[in-house]
Parts: C-alpha cells; sequence; structure tokens
C-alpha cells in the first residue's frame, strides 16, 4: 500500500470513476434536453416525426401531420437564431463540432476548457440537433466530458500532464457512454488527436474506465441494449472482399467532397457574409430548411433512416441522393456556426453509401451478395474512419453500436483503403500528425537533446532553396516552381531582402480562380509576418516554432541581418539530427 507506483494506480482508478460517474450523468441530462428539444421543435413546432434507431424507444405515437411543409422548413432556423444567440453571448468556442476544440485544448491549452463550456455546448447542440439541425451528439458529448475532466483536475488542482489525461479520459466516457460503445468511445478519445496511427496511451486505461462506469450510468437510464438492431451478418465469401475494397475507394472520394464542401462553406461563404456571427446559424438553418422541404431526411442525426436503410427499406435513388443531400445539410449547420458533431452527418453518410453501393452490387452479383445490407455498417465504420482518421476506433465503435462483429475483416480492409487514401483530407483540423508535433508531448521527447544543438547543426544544403521576386505575378511563379520540391518560399525584394513567405497552400488557394494569373503577384499572396530562427538559435527553440504555428519550414536569417536569408530549415531535419544524437548517446 506504501508503494509509489501502487498509489498511482489507486489515484488514477479514483479519479477515473469520479470522472465516469459525472460524465453519464452529463451525457444523460443531454440526451433529455435533446429529446425534450426534438419533440418542442420537429414535433409540435414542425409536425414531423423522424424514425428512431431500433435501441432507442418511442414514448408517443406520432400522429398525422398537418403541418404544411413551408413551416418545417423554418424550424431550422429559429433553432440556429437561438443556439446562435446563446453560443455567441456566453461561448463563442461552443460553436461547431466539438471534438476539435476538445482535441485544440488537448495540445495547445494545457487542457483548460472553461467551466461555462459543457453547460453552453449542451443547451445549444440540443436546440440545434432538436430543431433538425443536420449534426450530431459526439461533439458535445465529448466536450461535455472533457469539461469534466478538466474542472475535476482544476479542482484537484492537478499538473498540466494530469489535466489532459482526466480531459481525455472525461473525453472517452462521454462518447462510450451515449452510443452505449465503451470500448470504441475510449479509443476514440485517444486516437482522434493524431492525424497518423498514434494513440494517446497514457490515457488510455483511465479512458476505458471512465468510459465503463459513464456508459453504466447512462444505460442505467435508457436501457442496456445497442443503438442499432441489425440483423446476423456473416462474412463466407472472400470474392466479396473485392466488392468491399471498392466501397472503401467510393469512401475516399466522397470523404475528400465532404471535407472539401464543409470547409468550403465555412471559409469561402459564411465567413463572408456581412451579417453578426450569431444570425449566421440561423441563414444555415434556414438553407437546410429549404432543403428539408423536399427531403426531410437530412433533419437531425439521420439514426433512424440509417437503421431503415439497415432493414432494406429504402430505394437505391434515394440513398444516392441523400448521400449528396447530408454533405451540404451538414455543412449548412455546422459550418455557419451551428453548435452539433460530426459523426453522426458521417456514418449517415457512409451508411447510405454503403447501402446504395451493396444493393447495386446484389443485383449484378446475387451469388456472391447475398447480404446487401451487410454494406451499410462497413460503410458507416469506412467512411469514418477516413474523415476522421480513426482506422481503429471506428471500426470497434461500429460493432458496438450494431452488435455485429461478423463483419471485422471487411470492416478492416473498407476502414484501412479509406484511411490510407484520404490523408489530405481531414474533418478535424486540429488534428496534428503525431506525439511529435504535439506542443503537449514537446518536452517529452527532445528537451535535453535539441537544447543543446544549433540550427547551424541541422541545416542542410540538399534541397535548394527558392526565392521568388515580390513582383513576379502567379503565372511566372506556377512555371518557376515547376521543378522544385520546395513547400515554402521566401518573398524578396530587388536587394534580396525577404519582404514575406508563401506556402504551396497559399498558391493553390488562387490558381484556379479565372484572371489573376496576370493581376496576382508574390507580394500579394505572402504573409507578411515570417517566423525566422539564426544558425546560433538552439533547436529546441526552433521546434517550438514549428509545432505552435504547425508549419514545416522556416526561413534561416543572417543574425546581423534579419531579413537576408541564408537557408530553410525543415521540421523533419531537426527531428533527423534528434535521432542521431540519441542514437549516438545509446551508442555510448
Amino acid at each position: 500500500m506504501r508503494d509509489p507506483d501502487f498509489k498511482s494506480i489507486g489515484k488514477w482508478f479514483i479519479y477515473s470513476i469520479l470522472i465516469g460517474i459525472l460524465t453519464g450523468l452529463g451525457a444523460t441530462v443531454f440526451f433529455y434536453l435533446l429529446q425534450g428539444s426534438a419533440k418542442f421543435f420537429l414535433n409540435y413546432l414542425g409536425g414531423y416525426y423522424p424514425p428512431l434507431p431500433g435501441g432507442e424507444s418511442v414514448d408517443l405515437v406520432p400522429p398525422v401531420s398537418v403541418f404544411p411543409k413551408w413551416i418545417l422548413g423554418l424550424v431550422p432556423a429559429l433553432g440556429g437564431l437561438i443556439a446562435g444567440a446563446i453560443i455567441y453571448k456566453w461561448a463563442p468556442e461552443a460553436a461547431g463540432h466539438g471534438t476539435d476544440a476538445v482535441i485544440d485544448a488537448f495540445h495547445r491549452f494545457r487542457g483548460v476548457i472553461r467551466k461555462r463550456v459543457p453547460i453552453i455546448k449542451a443547451i445549444s447542440s440540443a436546440i440545434t440537433i432538436g430543431s433538425g439541425g443536420s449534426a450530431g451528439r459526439e461533439g458535445p458529448v465529448a466536450q461535455i466530458g472533457a469539461g469534466v475532466g478538466s474542472y475535476l483536475a482544476n479542482l484537484l488542482r492537478l499538473s498540466d500532464r494530469d489535466r489532459r489525461l482526466m480531459l481525455i479520459a472525461g473525453a472517452g466516457g462521454g462518447i462510450g457512454s451515449m452510443f452505449r460503445a465503451p470500448l470504441g468511445g475510449a479509443l476514440f478519445a485517444t486516437e482522434v488527436l493524431y492525424r497518423e496511427p498514434e494513440f494517446e496511451f497514457e490515457a488510455i486505461i483511465p479512458a476505458i474506465i471512465s468510459s465503463i462506469v459513464a456508459y453504466s450510468v447512462f444505460a442505467s437510464f435508457f436501457g442496456w441494449g445497442v443503438l442499432f438492431d441489425t440483423p446476423r451478418y456473416l462474412f463466407r465469401h472472400p470474392s466479396g472482399l473485392f466488392f468491399y475494397a471498392i466501397l472503401g475507394i467510393l469512401c475516399v472520394i466522397l470523404g475528400a467532397l465532404y471535407v472539401k464542401v464543409f470547409y468550403g462553406l465555412r471559409d469561402r461563404f459564411f465567413k463572408k457574409l456581412p451579417v453578426k456571427n450569431f444570425l449566421k446559424p440561423a441563414i444555415g438553418g434556414l438553407m437546410l430548411g429549404i432543403m428539408a422541404m423536399f427531403f426531410p431526411q437530412v433533419l437531425g442525426m439521420g439514426y433512424g433512416w440509417i437503421q431503415l436503410a439497415i432493414y432494406g427499406q429504402l430505394t437505391i435513388g434515394l440513398m444516392i441522393v441523400l448521400v449528396f443531400a447530408k454533405i451540404f445539410a451538414t455543412s449548412f449547420t455546422i459550418s455557419s456556426g451551428g453548435s452539433g458533431g460530426v459523426f453522426a452527418p458521417s456514418l449517415f453518410i457512409g451508411g447510405m453509401l454503403g447501402g446504395a453501393f451493396g444493393q447495386t452490387a446484389h443485383l449484378l452479383f446475387p451469388d456472391i451478395i447475398t447480404q446487401p445490407t451487410a454494406f451499410v455498417l462497413v460503410g458507416m465504420g469506412a467512411f469514418f474512419a477516413g474523415v476522421a482518421k480513426v482506422p481503429i476506433s471506428s471500426l470497434i465503435m461500429v460493432s458496438e453500436m450494431t452488435g455485429s462483429y461478423g463483419l471485422l475483416v471487411p470492416l478492416m480492409l473498407s476502414s484501412s483503403i479509406a484511411y490510407l487514401f484520404t490523408r489530405k483530407w481531414n474533418l478535424y483540423e486540429k488534428q496534428v500528425s503525431g506525439r511529435i508535433d504535439s506542443p503537449a508531448h514537446l518536452g517529452d521527447f527532445v528537451v535535453d537533446i535539441l537544447a543543446g544543438l544549433k540550427v547551424q547543426d541541422a541545416l542542410t544544403n540538399k534541397k535548394r532553396m527558392v526565392l521568388i521576386p515580390q513582383h513576379m505575378p502567379l503565372r511566372e511563379i506556377l512555371t518557376f516552381i515547376t521543378d522544385t520540391s520546395n513547400s515554402y518560399f521566401p518573398v524578396v525584394d530587388d536587394a534580396k531582402r525577404m519582404v514575406g513567405i508563401m506556402s504551396l497552400d497559399d498558391i493553390r488557394n488562387v490558381m484556379f480562380e479565372e484572371g489573376l494569373s496576370e493581376l496576382v503577384n508574390a507580394k500579394d499572396m505572402a504573409t507578411s509576418e515570417v517566423i525566422t530562427v539564426t544558425q546560433q538559435d538552439n533547436l529546441q527553440d526552433a521546434l517550438r516554432k514549428f509545432t505552435l504555428k504547425n508549419i514545416e519550414e522556416i526561413p534561416v536569417v543572417d543574425i546581423k541581418n534579419s531579413r537576408r536569408v541564408i537557408g530553410m530549415l525543415n521540421r523533419r531535419d531537426v527531428i533527423a539530427v534528434y535521432n542521431n544524437e540519441l542514437q549516438k548517446s545509446r551508442l555510448g
């Protein structure tokens, strides 16, 4: 009992249980808020009663709706207006899909979440989703659980490291309880932090314990069954793997479209609207409502429609239409600043894609594809694995939510393909590549070694430095950089003095705009506030600059002239030097 390790284990066991109890209660309250909001907005005001998944009972009999469609079309706008006013009055960070806020808090804000955020997130998300907003409950419940963990850590005056672990334990407990997927929820919370296949392994056990307890609390109120009712699926035909591979490829294509539309509407439309931020969710809700007048299936989370697809009761044509309609419906809701998660819409999109593909394959190859609705489940897991960069937890969560483990093999294949080929597109923009790229782990790997090394030790001449004259037009820039593998380009004046820097992303943002090839020059595209290092700076400071700004290259300038560029320092060169020094120390 006096052993320090035993005390540490006991401490975290108690912390995790406490987090699980509070998170389970928070998820329960949030679920009641969702039900009440849906009854008021969709049932009472809109006269719309969407189907529910098999694992969620119905406590009222839907009457025959006598409301005109235009009333239902206005309900999401009303919900967006109320939610927007609440969010931007008390907690602007509650806007969006929530999971990104948890990721950002872990990496860059020491695990700190303001006490009011979980409350505002729960209320605003319940209003958004309950009024028909195309969003899910994973983001809100993750932020609720993370807020519980962060608050307890502050109350107990724990370190930043411990606060981060409790934040992840809370997020895992929230997701595991709400979706009746305790293992998948815990793994999701530790995997979603990184784009590469890495886990926050120190948080896995606290997250699992928290998730078990939170799930038990939540299920005590709402039942112990799985979310979806599914037949007994079996994988018996190896030739069917070919079709599951094709489904994985389709998830890649659709995932890229989803991410581009989602962030494209946010950056190019909603952000540029000349109105107050709190009004934008209402505008997005109105756009969603107009779509819902023709396709009411896009309203809300859509789990009931996924259930009907599993039952094989939706036509191929309808499912194809709903795939694209849901992409835009979700973007209207969340990209406008509405509050809700992206897990449910992603499952909906992947499920409808899988359902349409499975039924089509069954019509063409009935002897091979004998259970076409199995593709609904595989599509759900594969699509989310690709866009969210969670290949392991997504297949576990889908299996737990459906109670079907007979499709693990095709799920693994489709999810792996979707994950591997969607590396350029990511639904969670706050993710970092790996632990080495996280500010939370900056001191874990490199402080002692890199603090004693200089930038000049990592500066390599392998890659030619490319300087772009400030007056060079876009057309010439495209030709100029064709033969280089560089990603960042210092922009200089006539005297070769740096006036800014631009990246390939800056060029891509304007290269396809008509009529700009001669009007836009390098200086127009360049960022004038340039982060630099000198040859005598130590590599620890250099790596901190890389990490905090999430960039890959930094200009190295003359120590006597900060505008004279003498080279480009690459993040990977710093890591390579670190690895070499570490190897030397191991060899003595």
